[in-house]
């Protein structure tokens, strides 16, 4: 389906909300449809829910701006520009903002008198990549990825060597800053996220033939992951991009690509897909927001759009 021709359905229940197994239909809300919020971006990313002001933050990366959606008005404006190619978003549990920045090569952390602390830009004595997504684990450490997507051309990022690997995922302890590697070997980690006790660590493998989501178990420090195994295997073609956890467990997967791919893939705590919102674009990523955290916000190729679920959103998402 061409996106100009895109419409939102005024039927209910909306027919681009399918259920691949009977546990996915206590999440769908009949009475609600897929909303296109907004539409003008090249490449929407990185999206972030702000409670307190009821708005969301998200990336466009291309145009090197950070975006901001308004609930109450429907308003967007730009929220940063430039934004160094900005990518992932996340708040810490003190409500600051925490970012990926592509052509910065570091993870920032912008403070609430509007100042921006480094949180990270190398590792070892070399620069980061381009740090992809994060997440803030409940004890105030940072955990991020950083594939090289930011180096590969000049539309991202800035085109340049990697000095590191692209398969590492780091952890930035919350209290002393100490940079830690916790994760190698993954073909261009992307997104990340944690299970509801944050017992489990799964990374999108974005660049494995075909693409896999790994899980790890956090071990009893709560600084180390062991136990690598893959979680859930693609179908070839089928791209997971970011994702987020609601508090049952289940990963709400920014997925693609192509006609009848494009949207949000859902899986259950045991991996096993169980639902499926079709867009008419290829979905990056997306969070929950809202008052009760139960509005689905998507960030995908060029626009933002959202769908009311009978889900909640887990803290540090």
């Amino acid at each position: 389906m061409a996106e100009a021709a895109w419409t939102q359905s005024a039927r209910y229940p909306d027919p681009a909300i399918v259920a691949l197994d009977p546990g996915f239909k206590r999440y769908h809300l009949a009475l609600s449809a897929v909303e296109r919020l907004w539409t003008g971006g090249r490449w929407g990313e990185g999206p972030v829910w702000i409670g307190d002001l009821r708005c969301l933050l998200w990336s466009d990366i291309p145009n090197n701006r950070v975006l901001k959606w308004e609930e109450e008005t429907g308003a967007v404006s730009v929220w940063q520009r430039p934004s160094n190619n900005a990518n992932g978003h996340t708040r810490d549990r003190q409500g600051r903002i925490v970012a990926c920045e592509h052509y910065g090569r570091r993870v920032v952390r912008f403070e609430h008198d509007g100042s921006t602390t480094v949180l990270a830009d190398s590792y070892g004595g070399k620069r980061l990549n381009s740090p992809n997504d994060v997440v803030v684990k409940s004890d105030g450490s940072v955990w991020f990825t950083d594939p090289p997507f930011g180096l590969y051309a000049f539309y991202e990022g800035m085109k340049a060597e990697p000095e590191l690997p692209h398969t590492n995922v780091y952890r930035i302890d919350g209290a002393s800053g100490e940079i830690a590697l916790v994760a190698d070997g993954i073909d261009h980690p992307n997104g990340l996220a944690f299970s509801p006790d944050e017992g489990v660590l799964y990374i999108v493998e974005s660049r494995s033939d075909p693409r896999n989501i790994l899980a790890f178990d956090v071990g009893p420090d709560g600084r180390t992951l062991r136990n690598r195994r893959t979680f859930i295997r693609c179908e070839p073609g089928e791209t997971p991009d970011g994702f987020r956890v609601d508090t049952d467990g289940n990963l709400w997967c920014g997925w693609g690509m192509g006609e009848g791919r494009d949207g949000v893939r859902v899986f259950n705590a045991a991996g096993a897909p169980i639902g499926h919102i079709h867009l008419p674009e290829r979905c990056a990523n997306l969070c929950f927001g809202g008052r009760n955290r139960n509005r689905l916000l998507m960030t995908a190729a060029q626009s933002l759009f959202s769908l009311y679920v009978n889900a909640q959103g887990a803290p540090g998402g």
